[in-house]
């Protein structure tokens, strides 16, 4: 939602930088109408870019980071992001409708962290044991699951290591609940205090 604002931002301000550039130049400057377009469009990507810019750095200086930082967890969150949509892909082949919820589940939690991050990089620091941990072993886990769970005829090891990988895969959410809870921490500590606060005003 916030990328589709920016970038109806910056086409609301190109367009009439355009539009004042070719009539500046068309009937201003008198030059041809081939030169006056070719004039507008720079102008007009001038504009795009520039404002391109402003957010950016607006964006960086209100989440407190260098670029450097950004850069560092944005190639992350591309990563874990690609992660995630393994094991989406994963549920398709598991048949056990239980198990399934709990998957679902999972990845419901998994998505909440990487929309929190992406929304505030700033609490990549915060999440660093999912997105260098725990995600991975998520992955990994769901996987071998899903390759396992299609195979046709399925001896008593291979049914044994199914309920192993589902009880750790459990395990694992739990894990990895924690962790969204870590990473919202700030937010519900500010929570309890107003809440605190709200009922001491009360009295």
């Amino acid at each position: 939602m916030y990328r589709l604002l920016t970038i109806i931002i910056r086409i609301f301000v190109a367009i009439p930088v355009m539009v004042a550039t070719w009539l500046v130049s068309f009937f201003a400057l008198e030059l041809s109408y081939l030169y006056a377009s070719g004039l507008a469009l720079i102008g007009a990507g001038l504009a795009y870019w520039l404002i391109s810019v402003i957010i950016y750095f607006r964006f960086l200086k209100k989440n407190e980071l260098k670029i450097r930082e950004y850069r560092y967890i944005h190639k992350n969150l591309l990563e874990a992001n690609s992660k995630i949509r393994r094991m989406q892909r994963a549920l398709l082949s598991i048949r056990h409708l239980t198990f399934l919820k709990e998957m679902m589940e999972l990845i419901r939690i998994t998505r909440k962290i990487y929309q929190v991050t992406k929304k505030e990089p700033k609490r990549f620091y915060q999440g660093e044991k999912f997105y260098f941990s725990h995600l991975d072993s998520a992955v990994e886990l769901t996987e071998k699951y899903a390759l396992l769970s299609t195979q046709p005829n399925k001896s008593s090891e291979v049914e044994q290591v199914l309920y192993d990988t589902r009880h750790t895969i459990k395990e694992m959410k739990i894990i990895i609940e924690k962790d969204l809870y870590h990473i919202l921490s700030d937010d519900l500590e500010q929570l309890q205090f107003e809440i605190d606060f709200a009922k001491h005003s009360k009295k």
